[in-house]
């Protein structure tokens, strides 16, 4: 696959710079060659599917203290990680052409090797595609990826792997289908087929189908009801998430906790995944400061905070228990942590999409149908997750505010404004170096501008913090006015300026990795749920050429500039100086603590209208020279005063015109508002005229059987 393109140049600003104000993204249609992926994680529950089944329980307790850091089969499996880190990191720092850094003595010093981790924010859809097209981007299996320019290698570098909501979608698709790759999702015949909604997946017009859907989510949850547990709309949310995410029609009986068991993990060929949610009593508001953040990986779920401190065996979730001991030690559960449960919970906030089935495509009897599966649900808890029984009833009950109720329920890991899941990745007890941190959030106009940063740095402020360390991180005008939410930018780089507990190693330096267009727009709307394949793609794409800045194009020193942040906090420990050329890159990318809070003048769609400009001008693998940056501004305007009949106006009614963009901008995003209107207005009346006409003819076959009868 040709991963960066020119599609978005002039022959189609008009399109690129109509599409970042309605929202969608230019499609620029790629081959597709239908293949089937194999399911890698393993049908685990006892039951055969998604119901939860009895099984004899295991010796010791299911739930252990945080006090002694990771768990010991974590200890035990990035100890074999690294053997294979090590290797990977070594051709990615060559490929990386740093210059005067001697990398073989560096990683073969019998000190501490680079510990890497990878955030994926949430952000639904576009969150999912964002992220895949960075994961592609880091993957050395990705066509093309390895060669001069390109970030191929960094994954297979990395001891952790990160995702929350959307980007868990992304990331839990990828480890549980056989560890397998972007490029083969891309092609598969059935898994990321984003082109009808997962709650209307036939469209509105195929009611057979859909009712038989339906059916089938109501048989799978009302068989867990009967077993004895509490289902809640994640339920139905993780079982359709599911169909579109994981082999075998959903594959009901896969559990997260089997990955555990597979061979790809157990030979520690693929990075450690951590799937992050959030706490919540029903009805209980959630803020950064007072939630309690949960993760979910392939041996424990649990929390690091102070309002928990303690973890369960996964793979026993749903079993009755006090302090940690079954109450019936012959009576075990296995088979509650449904691998699309997990995913679900995650991004329980869309859970209300089911309370407003209309908007998706649902109409009239169908509607209704779908309606009543879901009727028997309380929704005004709509966007929570049940895990009662409570796996931690009785464990820590001077700092559990759980710990004496059998009930636990947890929500979208993002809904405490955190929502690049670093939280797991700063642990102390992980000891990370560094962390990419991939925000695909949409704090403005569905672009990121740090407001995940900021809240994880307030938390690491707060008495929630126990012991976390976080580099400081500016306010979002900050961001913005500094251009930091349109590139990649270094926080932490010197850690002796970062304040930390005695005992603590260095915090991680962060890599923030915001999503922007390059060859597409893509500030998808979060609520956004069906893609044609060809935006799919071309949002995939895009975050690709994020992750690479167009290949090295617009800055040909970005992967060894990387690699210069990978070893940092090594060379901190060692006590070495940096490379000249590690140094100018430190110059270029870290955020030297310099404040500009005002509130930005140009407004978001102004800014990302002229990025596109200079991105495109920079990243097109065939570099002309003719043009300048203003110039590509100037035809983009010329090409919209000519679609839009657009130009400079008197844009706040003073009587006085406009600086010329700013009054464009205005024309542009009316006109634009009220073209998508009309053809909304002419989508709807299309879909009415075919269902009277559907009803018309089922009327008229009423008719004529009715006829026959008497007859």
């Amino acid at each position: 696959m040709r991963w960066f393109s020119a599609s978005s140049a002039a022959g189609k600003s008009a399109v690129l710079a109509a599409s970042v104000l309605s929202g969608t993204a230019y499609s620029t249609p790629v081959s597709s060659t239908s293949r089937h992926v194999s399911a890698r994680a393993f049908p685990d529950s006892p039951t055969g599917g998604y119901t939860p089944g009895v099984v004899e329980c295991p010796s010791g307790n299911l739930v252990r203290a945080a006090s002694g850091g990771i768990s010991n089969e974590e200890t035990e499996w990035v100890k074999e990680r690294h053997k294979e880190t090590n290797v990977a990191l070594t051709s990615f720092l060559n490929r990386a052409s740093m210059v005067d850094f001697d990398i073989a003595t560096f990683l073969n010093d019998g000190k501490e090797t680079p510990n890497i981790g990878i955030a994926f924010s949430g952000g639904g859809y576009r969150a999912m595609l964002n992220g895949a097209g960075v994961f592609a981007a880091v993957d050395s299996r990705t066509t093309g990826a390895n060669k001069a320019g390109h970030m191929g290698g960094l994954l297979q570098s990395a001891t952790y792997i990160a995702g929350l909501s959307g980007g868990s979608w992304m990331m839990g698709s990828l480890v549980v289908n056989n560890f397998t790759t972007v490029e083969k999702l891309q092609n598969d015949k059935d898994l990321w087929d984003l082109k009808n909604s997962i709650l209307a997946p036939e469209g509105a017009l195929s009611i057979l189908d859909t009712t038989s859907y339906y059916n089938e989510l109501r048989n799978q949850v009302d068989d867990k009801r009967k077993a004895g547990f509490d289902p809640s709309l994640t339920d139905y949310w993780g079982l359709a998430l599911a169909r579109q995410f994981i082999s075998n029609n959903g594959g009901a009986a896969v559990t997260y906790s089997s990955i555990s068991k597979t061979d790809t993990f157990k030979k520690a060929q693929m990075p450690f995944p951590i799937v992050v949610a959030d706490g919540r009593h029903p009805g209980e508001l959630v803020i950064s400061t007072n939630a309690t953040v949960f993760e979910f990986n392939p041996f424990e779920m649990g929390s690091f905070d102070p309002t928990l401190y303690a973890f369960s065996k996964l793979q026993y979730i749903g079993t009755n228990v006090t302090n940690g001991k079954p109450d019936d030690s012959k009576r075990c559960i296995r088979g509650f942590d449904n691998a699309g449960f997990i995913l679900g919970t995650s991004s329980s906030l869309f859970n209300i999409g089911l309370l407003n089935l209309q908007s998706y495509g649902l109409t009239g009897i169908l509607k209704k149908f779908a309606e009543s599966v879901l009727g028997t649900l309380n929704k005004n808890d709509a966007d929570i997750a049940d895990y009662s029984p409570n796996p931690f009833h009785g464990v820590h009950p001077e700092i559990n505010p759980s710990a004496n109720t059998r009930e636990l329920t947890l929500v979208d890991g993002g809904l405490d404004g955190q929502n690049v899941p670093l939280h797991p990745l700063i642990q102390p007890a992980r000891a990370l170096d560094i962390i990419f941190a991939v925000d695909s959030s949409a704090d403005v106009v569905n672009w990121p501008n740090g407001t995940s940063l900021v809240a994880t740095y307030e938390r690491s402020l707060s008495p929630m913090q126990n012991r976390t360390a976080f580099p400081a991180i500016p306010d979002v005008n900050t961001f913005v006015n500094l251009g930091l939410n349109k590139r990649p930018t270094f926080f932490g780089c010197d850690a002796k300026n970062i304040t930390k507990m005695e005992s603590a190693p260095y915090p991680p330096l962060i890599v923030y990795i915001p999503n922007h267009p390059y060859t597409t727009y893509s500030n998808t709307s979060t609520m956004q749920m069906k893609y044609e394949r060809s935006q799919r793609n071309d949002i995939i794409q895009n975050g690709y050429n994020v992750m690479t800045m167009g290949n090295g194009t617009v800055d040909a020193e970005w992967a060894a500039c990387a690699g210069c942040a990978i070893v940092r906090r090594g060379e901190e420990r060692r006590g070495l100086t940096q490379t000249d050329q590690c140094k100018k890159c430190f110059q270029r990318y870290c955020w030297d603590g310099t404040r500009a809070s005002t509130v930005p003048k140009e407004s978001v769609v102004e800014q990302y209208s002229i990025l596109i400009a200079s991105k495109t001008s920079g990243a097109n693998r065939k570099k002309k020279t003719s043009k300048t940056v203003s110039q590509k501004a100037e035809k983009l305007k010329e090409t919209l005063t000519s679609v839009f009949n657009c130009g400079p106006e008197d844009d706040d009614g003073d009587g006085v015109i406009e600086k010329e963009e700013k009054g464009f901008s205005a024309c542009a995003s009316r006109k634009m508002s009220s073209r998508v209107k009309d053809a909304t207005k002419k989508v709807t009346e299309s879909i009415g005229l075919r269902l009277r006409a559907r009803s018309g003819q089922q009327e008229r076959r009423r008719r004529v059987r009715r006829r026959s009868m008497r007859n």
